[in-house]
């Protein structure tokens, strides 16, 4: 897997970006919000999602983890490729994303090209439980991005042990739900070696 990409922008596109690393030219589809701002730096660094398909091999790049955990939250769902994961990307930035889904705002999922109102609604209801965290008392504490990214270090962290990431997704949520956003990934996988 390739986590990441360091090197100089060889040719940059709003969808794509060719990125040489010693001599290798890799590249990665980007969102519009990772082309803003990386188009006037000469080297960047971009974290990565490989996507290997039956016809072909697809590398993202994304300018902040946030932005690679929400792409990797949404091709998660059903029905919502790398491309239409991309649209959402380029359409909204990402915190605003995760407060339409906070308040349920379907209307605003809709409005991205290529979001019609079943895939918003899929979204939605799969995106709801993953993204936030409810306390005892209905408020809402710390933020889905942290959330997301706790969630995403632990289960691969979990996985690359031999465990089962479908297993480890819903062990997390569990962890999560009972400890809190600020637990630490740390605690997440010890509770999780714990009592998979």
């Amino acid at each position: 897997m390739i986590a990441y990409l360091h090197g100089k922008i060889a040719q940059i596109d709003p969808t794509y970006v060719v990125i040489d690393c010693g001599g290798i030219g890799y590249q990665a589809k980007i969102s519009l919000t990772t082309y803003n701002h990386i188009r006037e730096q000469s080297s960047v660094k971009l974290h990565t999602h490989l996507q290997v398909r039956e016809d072909a091999q697809v590398l993202y790049g994304f300018y902040s983890l946030k932005e690679k955990v929400l792409f990797e939250q949404l091709i998660s769902i059903s029905g919502v490729g790398g491309n239409t994961a991309i649209m959402i990307l380029s359409s909204m930035q990402v915190d605003d994303f995760y407060q339409a889904i906070e308040a349920e705002d379907i209307q605003s999922l809709k409005r991205i090209k290529g979001i019609g109102a079943k895939t918003a609604g899929r979204i939605l209801l799969e995106l709801k439980d993953k993204i936030t965290w409810e306390g005892s008392d209905g408020s809402t504490s710390g933020t889905a991005a942290s959330i997301g990214q706790k969630k995403l270090e632990a289960v691969t962290a979990l996985s690359n042990l031999g465990w089962s990431k479908s297993a480890m997704e819903k062990r997390v949520d569990q962890i999560l739900k009972q400890h809190g956003p600020e637990i630490s990934v740390a605690d997440i996988i010890k509770f999780a070696l714990k009592n998979p």
